[in-house]
């Protein structure tokens, strides 16, 4: 009986799965809107004494979006001061929403690729992944690796369409 092969291992592609690249730490929002005065306006003095009461050490370690889903007019000091609050805290703090966030993180991963270790390789990216937006997940992947690959593939091993070839 013959001896059962891996050959996708001895052909020497890459694969790369953009689930690897999806944030690690919990993800958390801040809402102000709960701190603005009848649900319009931010005063100074309630909004600072809040910051000074506010339980920060719940944001240990987990990635944080400060918002506002009122629609109010909320100065920007505002969320530097929330921000502030959370350095040294939270493993991240952003304004924006859930996916801007998500987007961040996922850049900030892909960059941290060792481009050596894919120098002159011929790279899959898994068709297949549960990740926020794919679409920015994959085109950024593709912009980082591609100066420094031989080739790039989309899906799986036995079914993969291709989206770049090196020139000859």
């Amino acid at each position: 009986m013959e001896e059962i092969r891996n050959k996708v291992k001895e052909s020497g592609l890459v694969q790369l799965d953009l689930a690897d690249f999806k944030p690690k730490n919990e993800i958390v929002g801040i809402d102000i809107a709960s701190q603005l005065w009848q649900g319009l306006i931010l005063k100074e003095k309630d909004f600072r004494e809040w910051i000074k009461l506010e339980d920060w050490s719940k944001f240990t370690d987990k990635c944080v979006y400060i918002h506002c889903s009122a629609d109010a007019i909320v100065p920007t000091w505002a969320f530097m001061l929330v921000a502030s609050s959370l350095n040294g805290i939270a493993k991240k703090a952003i304004f924006g929403n859930r996916l801007d966030l998500e987007k961040q993180i996922i850049q900030e991963n892909i960059e941290q690729i060792n481009l050596e270790e894919l120098k002159e390789k011929r790279v899959i990216v898994k068709g297949c992944s549960d990740i926020p937006s794919p679409e920015f997940a994959m085109i950024t992947l593709l912009n980082h690796i591609q100066p420094h690959i031989l080739s790039l593939m989309y899906g799986e091993p036995c079914s993969t369409v291709p989206i770049y070839k090196r020139p000859k």
